[in-house]
């Protein structure tokens, strides 16, 4: 297959790699020159616009959007609207609104699939999970590439119709917060209670075979390792909180209690209020270090 990959971010390259790894080929574009280069040199055909890349893809487009959510989706398919029919399909691989998605799926002509991808920079060697909404024929078309992209075929899936996908990840990064909050207050209260352990010992015996093994607990086990026991100078401070915003406003509208979501959606809240300064909290300075773990987010520090 051909593919059109517009944003070349961490994400946006990985998608380009293993689409290209996987046989098929890619055309790159993206604002930042180096990251076209970079692309170019993993194989992919650069394009110097939006427009470049939808003129050098000819008849039966296939197009991953992976930039940032809200305005930057839009501008890039007003840049392709008038290069888009009905036989053409868009995938929007990054953390939109679902309702956007579904006013994006209505008012573009090309068949639109808004898909939550799940599984942070480690799916440059692992492969992501891939939550799809949109029509079925377009899903159909594209699981090559959300073969190559994914875990492999188990790794994907349509949800849906438009909204779907990106319904399915809000609620995924929903359960995310409620967990990474869960296991905070777990090791806050080992850190603080009657014996003197070893953290990442704990974390590493809880990953091998125990009820509550996890991903994140790995990362747990390798924020203490690097970080120490006591997680260094790791500030009491958790950045993002918007899909997690979306799940306890859905979950409202819904009259559906989530009250570990909206609790964990608060503690990120109140962190910042706190400005950072003194130990703080461990539940929450574990929560800033695991989000580098599994997104390679910058990570606030305190001074020593």
């Amino acid at each position: 297959m051909q593919l059109g990959v517009v944003g070349l971010g961490r994400m946006g390259q990985i998608v380009v790699d293993r689409v290209r790894e996987a046989g098929h080929d890619v055309v790159a574009f993206d604002l930042d020159e180096q990251a076209v280069a970079t692309a170019a040199d993993a194989g992919a055909t650069p394009a110097d616009s939006v427009v470049d890349l939808a003129e050098r893809l000819g008849g039966d487009k296939r197009i991953w959007l992976m930039v940032p959510a809200g305005d930057a989706v839009d501008a890039a398919l007003d840049d392709l609207e008038p290069h888009l029919d009905s036989d053409d399909v868009v995938v929007d691989g990054g953390n939109s609104y679902f309702e956007d998605s579904v006013r994006r799926a209505e008012s573009t002509d090309a068949a639109y699939l808004d898909c939550g991808t799940s599984g942070g920079p480690a799916g440059a060697e692992l492969g992501f999970s891939l939550m799809v909404g949109g029509p079925e024929w377009a899903y159909e078309e594209l699981v090559p590439v959300f073969d190559a992209v994914a875990t492999g075929p188990e790794g994907h899936d349509r949800m849906g119709p438009a909204g779907s996908g990106h319904y399915v990840k809000m609620v995924h990064n929903g359960v995310e917060y409620a967990l990474m909050q869960t296991y905070g207050e777990g090791f806050e209260l080992l850190a603080n209670g009657r014996y003197d352990l070893d953290l990442e010992s704990v974390a590493r015996t809880w990953n091998n075979g125990a009820v509550i093994r996890s991903w994140l607990l790995e990362l747990c086990e390798e924020a203490f390792a690097e970080e120490g026991n006591h997680l260094g100078t790791v500030a009491d401070r958790v950045e993002g909180g918007s899909t997690g915003t979306w799940t306890v406003q859905e979950a409202l509208e819904q009259e559906v209690p989530v009250p570990l979501i909206y609790q964990a959606l608060a503690e990120r809240f109140d962190s910042r209020s706190s400005g950072g300064e003194g130990p703080g909290r461990f539940s929450r300075r574990l929560a800033n270090r695991l989000r580098y773990g599994f997104g390679r987010h910058e990570v606030p520090r305190r001074e020593e």
